[in-house]
């Protein structure tokens, strides 16, 4: 059947919000990279640099993939596991004894947890109809 218009570019200008999440927090990371590192390394995380230039990578590639609706499942489902990665280890609330600093780390997480709820949106329901996704067959091409 036909889909309104909020049908087909609702998907899209959500795709756009967790872009716009995800870029920003790499902007985050490279502007307090040596403070970020050193919360890794409080948290017991290896290679704090290497983590750090990992997830960078990976947000700019899957930020890209979902900008264009291009193997979007792929790219919610990396940036799920790596949020949620994240969120258990970098704001593990429930080890803060300290009010202020449990409901600061409790607001993070919950965030992480919410923006992870959109992303598997994406991965059960895929980026819409604006999407490299979903473009009509060509040719010979095969379907993704």
């Amino acid at each position: 059947g036909n889909m309104s218009f909020a049908e087909t570019i609702s998907p899209f200008f959500g795709r756009c919000a967790l872009v716009w999440f995800y870029i920003t927090s790499a902007m985050n990371i490279m502007n307090h990279w040596s403070t970020i590192a050193a919360d890794l390394t409080s948290k017991h995380v290896p290679l704090p640099p290497l983590v750090l230039l990992v997830v960078l990578l990976l947000i700019v590639m899957s930020s890209i993939s979902l900008l264009f609706g291009w193997h979007t499942r792929h790219a919610a489902i990396l940036l799920f596991g790596m949020t949620m990665a994240a969120a258990v280890t970098m704001h593990d609330f429930w080890h803060f004894t300290e009010a202020a600093g449990r409901a600061q780390q409790f607001a993070i997480f919950s965030w992480d947890f919410a923006i992870c709820g959109g992303l598997l949106l994406l991965v059960g329901l895929g980026p819409g109809p604006l999407a490299v996704d979903n473009r009509p067959a060509s040719g010979g091409g095969k379907k993704r």
